[in-house]
């Protein structure tokens, strides 16, 4: 209710049918791989992303025309995103400590060395340093937005998400050619699995991310966000920067280190 330093939800469809979809998405990946059909893959991507714009459009809702994200419901929202971002640290500390583990220790069966034997790497400092910097000055340019965002100077924080789009879906572009270069497949001893394991879902967190940002462009545009009340937003610029620092522990890691 309005007024109360809580707000509890209506009831929602979108948490049980969003799971079903997403389920839908790996186990249509499996039949992709193993029976050549598709279907179910392609139907829970479009039903995932269906169900994510409606979700959007409720939560948008709430905070907007209904009032319902006070300062204390969204303190909560805050809290509630940071530790989103730490499950996620540890999600990718999993992919870390097995690259790790196979790359200080390397066994006999893939040659006692790192990178195993028959395993010809990327060039460091191509299109993985450009992919840094382009990450980088995205870090940079959403960051110009949100300062933007809390000066009140609009037309300045599209300027800066704006750029921060273009850069996202443009290492997006760099990374689809780094994979289409490699020499090596997921199925080239356990590097090949770490490394498009690791870069591969960092990848996904990305595009996760840009279009997170896309929708807080679009709020952004038509003026859901000023200089007090712009939550979504700040939730967006503070995954955006996450996806940024893995970025660089994988580069040095695997990119650099570990060729």
């Amino acid at each position: 209710m309005p007024g109360t330093p809580f707000h509890l939800v209506e009831y929602s469809p979108w948490p049980l049918l969003g799971s079903f979809a997403i389920l839908c998405i790996p186990v249509g990946m499996v039949f992709a791989i193993r029976m050549g059909s598709s279907v179910l893959m392609t139907l829970g991507v479009i039903a995932t992303t269906i169900i994510a714009i409606l979700w959007w459009r409720d939560v948008t809702r709430e905070s907007t025309m209904q009032g319902h994200h006070s300062s204390y419901v969204a303190d909560g929202l805050k809290l509630g995103v940071g530790l989103f971002i730490v499950s996620e640290v540890c999600f990718f500390f999993a992919f870390f400590w097995a690259y790790f583990h196979s790359s200080l220790s390397p066994t006999v069966e893939i040659g006692a060395q790192w990178p195993p034997i028959g395993v010809t790497t990327l060039a460091t400092f191509q299109v993985p340093l450009l992919n840094t910097c382009v990450l980088l000055l995205s870090g940079v340019s959403v960051t110009w937005a949100h300062h933007s965002i809390e000066e009140g100077t609009h037309k300045s924080a599209l300027q800066g998400l704006a750029l921060t789009l273009a850069l996202g879906f443009y290492f997006l572009i760099l990374q689809y050619g780094e994979y289409m270069e490699t020499s090596f497949t997921m199925a080239d001893s356990v590097y090949g699995s770490a490394f498009f394991l690791a870069t591969g879902f960092h990848g996904m967190h990305v595009a996760v991310g840009a279009t997170f940002l896309t929708v807080c462009f679009l709020r952004l545009f038509f003026f859901h966000f000023d200089k007090n009340r712009h939550v979504g937003f700040l939730a967006a610029a503070w995954y955006w920067h996450f996806v940024d620092v893995v970025w660089l522990f994988l580069y040095v890691s695997i990119y650099w280190w570990g060729s």
